[in-house]
Formats: C-alpha cells, structure tokens, sequence
C-alpha cells in the first residue's frame, strides 16, 4: 500500500493512470457494459461500484481543463424515459474534486461504444445502476 492513493486503486489501475498523457480517456464502465469486446485495455474491478472507483480515481488524476466537457456520459435510450439518479452522484463527485462546476456532455449509446473502443481503458465494475458507465478525459497537473 501506499499514502494517498484510494486503496481500491489495484495496481494495474495506478499503471494505466500514469501512463494515461492529456487528453487520453478512461471508461469507468457498469456491468451491463460489454467492456472485453471495447477494449484494448481492460482492468477488472469486480466487486466494486463505479461510484467509489470514480471518487478514488479523482483523486489522483485532474481532469481535462481544456476542453469544454471533460465528461460523458451515456444518454438514456428513446423509450427509457428516466434520467438516472446515479447521473446525480457522479456530478457532485466531479464538482467536489475539481473545485467547480464541470461541464459534462451525453452521448448516444452507439457513439459511446465506439467513444469507448478508442478509449486509453476501460475499468469494467460491478456497477448496477442503469446507464452507469462514464468516460474521463484525463487533463494535466498544473
């Protein structure tokens, strides 16, 4: 173990995280998401929610100040008429670490499975809340 980093932090996630540069982005992805087949990197988080794995890797890695939304989301389905309430949690989250209000930005399923497949990872959770997964552009500390 080490000081300062969250221990659900394994550490093949602390790896990925530091050789992630800026502008590179990382899927935290629920488990409905086909994260084997979209990935070129997969870390396992069986077990954990993307809550906690969002929280604890925002602590050691800004976001990217230089865009205009540094965050996507999946946009909820046509006919899946709810915005999930985890889409809530992950927002005060981000505010609270980044000191601000943070732009975040919804893509379409499709587009977010493609999004995904370009991604530098994906860390596949235990995650079951519906529409979950959440990607991080990965931005430079200052």
């Amino acid at each position: 173990m080490l000081k300062g980093i969250p221990n659900i932090i394994s550490p093949e996630l602390l790896k990925i995280l530091m050789e992630m540069g800026h502008g590179d982005e990382i899927v935290i992805a629920d488990g409905n998401f086909p994260a084997a087949s979209c990935s070129k990197r997969l870390v396992r988080s069986d077990g954990h929610g993307a809550v906690e794995l969002l929280k604890a890797i925002l602590q050691i890695m800004p976001l990217d100040s230089y865009v205009k939304a540094p965050v996507m989301l999946m946009g909820v389905v046509k006919g899946d008429n709810f915005e999930p309430t985890i889409w809530e949690t992950y927002k005060e989250i981000i505010n609270f670490n980044e000191g601000k209000n943070v732009l975040v930005d919804f893509i379409e399923r499709f587009e977010f499975y493609e999004r995904a497949k370009n991604a530098y990872a994906i860390v596949a959770t235990s995650e079951s809340a519906l529409y979950g997964n959440i990607i991080l552009k990965k931005g430079v500390i200052k």
